[in-house]
């Protein structure tokens, strides 16, 4: 009795160990590639949650907590009929499958290779890189057009002649950059309406905090400059920020052009496009702050 109480004990402080050792726990997630061979478009869903907003040929789910998951990929021709497989990986992996049609001309998915995730090479600028997340994204919202109809009526002569005019009134709403917040709802989803904040609205739900902190920690995981930025452009690019996260990824960059080349490129994605004076804070150089908000400006006008 006393050798499995011994047994259980050094069970219990071996756990204790692997969770407090920076990164080692971090190590058990895994990422999954998808791309296709010819260059078809598609959409990658995990366990019945849509990951990424718009169909790519090139995907990356990274931070997958799970060994397992059911996966269905959608694709853009509707033509095209949906991949469905359960697929099983080895844990703190990245694991790539090639879509490709098979000798009956029908598309399958294909395993291709397996890297340690210590091991991965930076992904190429055309990957889509997306965190896990178990909420689907928001859709972009579209132009709308509105057409009024007016009729009128006139009454000449002796008798009474109805002559009728009918006039279309055409307008266009671009909500890309402009949210209309007295909806408070894309496609049935609320739109967030940031406490105090009034100002011009860049993107409609920002992401989780959860899902943020994912971000950054697979940005500050990579030494290389480099790396670091085309990874954040990546996720960046597939969620919508405030303007305080964007500047706390800015400060996982040591270089001051490559802070100033995040803050241009992040401009697009920010919830509260009014509050981006706070990236100011991060930089060095006033050159630095002048450029951004001459580049701004040049997006405003």
């Amino acid at each position: 009795m006393i050798h499995d109480m011994k047994k259980q004990l050094q069970h219990f402080l071996f756990i204790i160990l692997f969770l407090s050792i920076p990164g080692l726990a971090k190590s058990q997630f895994t990422n999954l590639v998808f791309f296709s061979e010819q260059g078809e478009r598609f959409s990658v869903v995990l366990n019945g949650i849509l990951q990424n907003d718009k169909p790519e040929t090139n995907i990356m789910v990274a931070d997958l907590p799970a060994p397992s998951y059911k996966i269905k990929l959608l694709f853009e021709d509707p033509n095209i009929p949906a991949i469905d497989k359960t697929l099983m990986f080895n844990q703190g992996t990245e694991t790539t499958f090639c879509i490709k049609k098979n000798k009956k001309g029908e598309y399958v998915l294909r395993y291709m290779n397996e890297v340690p995730i210590a091991q991965k090479m930076p992904p190429p600028p055309e990957r889509h890189v997306i965190i896990y997340t178990a909420e689907p994204p928001m859709s972009p919202v579209p132009s709308t057009t509105q057409q009024t109809q007016v009729t009128s009526t006139s009454i000449s002569g002796m008798g009474i002649t109805a002559t009728t005019t009918t006039s279309v009134q055409t307008t266009t709403v671009n909500n890309e950059a402009n949210i209309q917040m007295e909806d408070h709802s894309v496609k049935g989803k609320p739109i967030y309406v940031m406490p105090g904040y009034n100002g011009p609205v860049g993107c409609p739900h920002p992401i989780t905090d959860l899902n943020f902190n994912k971000v950054k920690e697979t940005i500050a995981s990579k030494s290389l400059e480099d790396s670091k930025l085309t990874i954040a452009k990546q996720v960046t690019a597939s969620n919508c920020l405030f303007a305080s996260e964007i500047k706390e990824i800015m400060k996982l960059f040591l270089f001051e052009t490559t802070r100033l080349e995040y803050a241009k490129y992040a401009y697009r994605y920010t919830y509260d496009l009014g509050n981006y004076y706070l990236l100011n804070d991060a930089f060095t150089f006033e050159s630095s702050i002048e450029e951004l908000n001459d580049f701004i400006q040049g997006k405003s006008n």
